[in-house]
């Protein structure tokens, strides 16, 4: 099916307070996301916080299968958490590092993922290994192939980087991680609900991502696929009393399925929010979804190429929703003043969030503006004509 954008509009309520191209930080929730969880709140209120988690035991339940539906996998291989981040490093710390361990990510990783990088480096002397870009700027994946060794533990990628609407070929690096029998991480903290997802086409064994950017879910809400050959290779760095039982004395028995990566503590009001934004956008159909965004993001870059100082930032052969430019002349945050003051929503994507790949490219920061299928071809005019107004003059 198509994208009904008058209905979607209709359906949500941010689109009516300015123009909002930030949907990479946290898109803009459907009405029928914050009404479920209102609800909930409200039979939290009425009868306690318990009481009304045992009411909502199906939603609950559904929102495990609605990602798995997103992902094509099993409910039970997923695990809900607090952020894309959390459920990442839940994934990467489960691992028994040793010294002269190596881990192979790419040139845009993102900062949270790094530092943890750098983290077992310095405490367990884990070497890191950056795959470098191939022409289009994407992780080469036939060097990936050639640096796998003996020694490497894990592939880490981030598919869709935060400072840019690059598509890294994750499938293509599922490929080489299967033949080469190394467990593969997918950060789709950024493509999550833009992109179609579907972890055996893919080929990767761990998937993290959130709630609150593409998918049109509640902050604080992030979830992990794991392949079920590594549920049972893998124990979480802490266990409690959701991923574990104490069985005996001196003996524990972890959870079975995914959910032993979870903890006992959930704001179950997000968490059933973020099932019926999941099932929000099942309901429109991923490939729709994609579709629209690509066709806006692609719309947006041609029309931004055309104004004087206006650079596109964007790398590879495959973009997303997220563009990025930098305007000749003014700083990434001076643009981003300028158009908050016009009710047009952007933010800036500075060097210390993907170091690597802006230090690469000698790149301080970046005007990020991230569309959505809500968005219109009349706001992109506008962002357009708020930009011009403070381009450069043309030379005399």
């Amino acid at each position: 099916m198509e994208i009904d954008v008058p209905r979607t509009r209709a359906e949500t309520e941010g689109v009516n307070h300015g123009i909002h191209l930030n949907a990479a930080g946290s898109a803009l929730m459907p009405r029928c996301v914050v009404d479920a969880q209102i609800r909930h709140i409200h039979d939290e209120a009425a009868h306690g916080g318990y009481e009304a988690c045992q009411h909502a035991e199906t939603q609950i339940a559904r929102t495990y299968a609605a990602l798995g539906e997103l992902l094509n996998c099993a409910p039970e291989q997923i695990a809900l958490s607090d952020s894309a981040t959390t459920s990442w490093q839940r994934i990467v710390r489960a691992f028994a590092w040793q010294p002269g361990d190596r881990i192979l990510t790419g040139q845009a990783e993102y900062v949270s993922n790094y530092i943890t990088f750098l983290q077992l480096a310095r405490h367990q002397g884990v070497e890191i290994v950056v795959v470098p870009d191939d022409s289009f700027g994407q992780i080469d994946v036939d060097r990936l192939d050639s640096l796998i060794d003996s020694r490497t533990r894990l592939v880490a990628l981030t598919h869709v980087p935060t400072n840019g609407g690059l598509v890294n070929p994750a499938a293509e690096v599922g490929t080489v991680t299967r033949a080469k029998g190394v467990p593969y991480l997918l950060d789709a903290c950024q493509s999550a609900g833009q992109l179609a997802l579907d972890v055996q086409a893919i080929g990767c064994d761990f998937l993290s991502a959130t709630g609150r950017k593409y998918l049109r879910g509640p902050r604080g809400t992030g979830f992990l696929y794991i392949h079920p050959d590594w549920i049972d290779r893998l124990e979480p760095a802490s266990l409690d009393i959701r991923s574990a039982t104490w069985s005996a004395r001196d003996a524990y028995t972890p959870s079975p399925g995914a959910r032993k990566f979870e903890t006992f503590e959930f704001n179950y009001a997000a968490v059933i929010g973020l099932g019926t934004a999941v099932d929000y956008a099942l309901s429109w159909g991923m490939p729709a979804i994609q579709g629209r965004i690509g066709w806006l993001a692609s719309t947006l870059r041609r029309r931004l190429e055309r104004i004087p100082g206006v650079t596109i930032r964007d790398l590879g052969r495959e973009t997303c929703g997220i563009c990025t430019f930098t305007l000749e002349g003014q700083t990434a945050q001076a643009v981003k003043t300028a158009l908050a003051d016009a009710q047009i929503q952007v933010t800036v994507s500075e060097r210390a969030s993907t170091r690597l790949d802006m230090d690469q490219r000698e790149l301080d920061a970046v005007v990020r503006a991230s569309v959505h299928y809500y968005n219109t071809e009349d706001e992109l005019d506008r962002l357009c004509a708020a930009i011009t107004e403070l381009a450069p003059a043309p030379a005399a």
